[in-house]
């Protein structure tokens, strides 16, 4: 048996924007407008994921967990509030939301997402 192929997109030296292997697509996103408040930052993330996940042939319905990492736990109540307004009903993800210091000191916001394809 051959082994399941793996689908890179967005690859970089770096890092890929997706990687897609046996019917599940992996993404990071990061906020790309710094500096803006955590609730600006989790739309733009939440919008360049559901994006992302389209071009790897998913949708932000079919999201089986996301991590989330906030910088200040103090901004969890305003990016649940966007995050409650951008789910589509009834398809919430398996979901952690963790405090920690993340890459760059003006991001306020990643999320780590996993999907399934097709």
């Amino acid at each position: 048996m051959l082994p399941k192929p793996i689908t890179r997109l967005g690859t970089t030296v770096r890092w890929s924007d997706a990687v897609v292997h046996a019917g599940v697509v992996h993404v990071v996103e990061v906020p790309s407008t710094l500096p803006a408040d955590a609730r600006a930052q989790t739309r733009e993330v939440l919008s360049q994921l559901a994006a992302t996940l389209e071009r790897a042939g998913s949708s932000k319905e079919r999201l089986l967990m996301c991590t989330i990492y906030l910088a200040n736990m103090d901004d969890k109540t305003a990016f649940n509030e966007v995050w409650d307004a951008w789910l589509t009903p009834g398809t919430a993800p398996v979901r952690a939301c963790v405090q920690v210091v993340l890459a760059e000191p003006e991001y306020k916001v990643e999320i780590h997402a996993v999907a399934a394809s097709g």
